[in-house]
């Protein structure tokens, strides 16, 4: 089914400017939920459906909104992936690599690991008074956790940090900026390396990694198949711990309030971090393509038709989240959809609650005494297709 690059007949013309929406994408969602949910938006070269139910709707129908649409950044930038594909291939995939990934096997393989990776870090930085928690903590933290669970034991946590910055770049590069295709391509090809090596140590001696569930599946998968897939892996299992541990530290700092009563609780950080990824939605959105003419929000797309389900709209839905802009740990529970939802629900949903909620967070907070926002940082949100801190300055007692 060949890609539709232009507006479906009928469906609204809505423009907006890509760097508004790296700054703050918000408030034209907010517009577009009120006035078009379902819109051509010429910058992005598909139609954004912004309404909660609309996306669920679209998720539950996988038959209909297909991951496979051509000429997607995804597959520009690490090639054919599980996420660009549907059952039953998309299912054969995801069995092959999501074993390691299941709770159970994070609180039992990876826990321990994760624990004292969180105290170094934290060691290198206790008596020093300042730090920047994102590049300090956070992006290491979450880049040695992922090697680890992936089983790329010779790659460096700041390796698996800068490949996932370059893809996730090549992942939202709608500016088509060729600096950053080549980026893309450099760290795709370090990986395909590093995955070699490691599917091949994995053949030898199992270690209960993801290469090493992929590598002994019981319907093969190729060393090709391995090498995209963890790709997509880095990407996505990088930047959506790290921007959920940044978002929520950040808005609890400028909440003394709320962060003393989540102290005396530690059961409430899970509520903190569903409330984060809702509130911030470290994935904005991704894309779909019509198999077949399809009516959805008021207007009939052609098959072909490219559709982005913007998740970070779905999840400020005001007829599903009273009051969805404010930080609140006490909302009512409603499913957010930062992990996605159908057959391509997040893989590292439940690595990420652990590291963050049950790990980072707690640790961070009782180790560095009257943590506190660092005065005059320039801290800021940023982005629209993945969007969280660029930095977070804090300071805090050390005597």
């Amino acid at each position: 089914m060949s890609a539709l690059t232009t507006a479906a007949p009928g469906a609204p013309v809505v423009e907006l400017d890509l760097a508004e929406l790296r700054h703050d994408p918000y408030p034209a969602y907010a517009q577009l939920r009120r006035s078009t949910p379902l819109a051509w938006v010429p910058s992005v070269g598909r139609h954004l459906l912004t309404r909660y139910d609309d996306i669920v709707h679209a998720e539950k129908l996988p038959e209909v909104f297909s991951s496979r649409e051509e000429g997607s950044l995804l597959l520009r930038t690490v090639g054919p992936n599980l996420l660009r594909e549907d059952d039953p291939e998309h299912r054969r995939l995801r069995a092959a690599a999501e074993p390691p990934t299941r709770p159970r096997q994070v609180r039992d393989l990876w826990a321990g690991t994760f624990e004292r990776t969180a105290h170094e870090l934290l060691d290198r930085i206790a008596d020093r008074g300042e730090a920047d928690l994102i590049a300090d903590f956070a992006e290491p933290l979450v880049a040695a956790n992922l090697a680890l669970v992936l089983g790329l034991r010779t790659a460096r946590a700041e390796d698996i940090a800068d490949w996932s910055r370059a893809m996730m770049a090549g992942n939202s590069n709608y500016a088509d900026d060729p600096d950053i295709w080549l980026r893309a391509e450099q760290a795709t090809r370090a990986i395909e390396d590093a995955v070699a090596e490691a599917a091949e140590a994995a053949r030898r001696e199992p270690d209960g990694s993801v290469i090493s569930s992929m590598v002994h599946a019981a319907d093969p998968v190729s060393l090709t198949e391995i090498q995209n897939n963890v790709k997509v892996v880095i990407g996505g299992g990088v930047n959506e711990p790290r921007d959920v541990f940044g978002v929520g530290a950040w808005a609890l700092l400028r909440r003394p309030e709320v962060l003393d009563r989540v102290l005396k609780d530690p059961a409430s950080w899970k509520r903190v971090f569903e409330e984060t990824a809702r509130w911030i939605s470290p994935i904005g959105m991704y894309p779909r393509q019509l198999t077949r003419d399809y009516e959805i929000a008021g207007v009939t797309l052609p098959a072909g038709s490219r559709v982005a389900l913007v998740i970070a709209s779905g999840n400020r839905d005001e007829s599903v989240f009273e009051r969805a802009e404010e930080f609140d740990i006490d909302r009512p529970h409603r499913p957010h959809l930062a992990f996605g939802g159908g057959p391509h629900f997040c893989m590292g949903a439940w690595v990420a609650r652990h590291e963050v909620s049950a790990l980072a967070w707690p640790l961070v907070f009782s180790r560095l005494k009257d943590l506190r926002l660092a005065e005059g940082a320039a801290d800021r949100l940023d982005g629209w297709v993945f969007r969280g801190l660029t930095s977070l300055h804090v300071t805090w007692h050390t005597a």
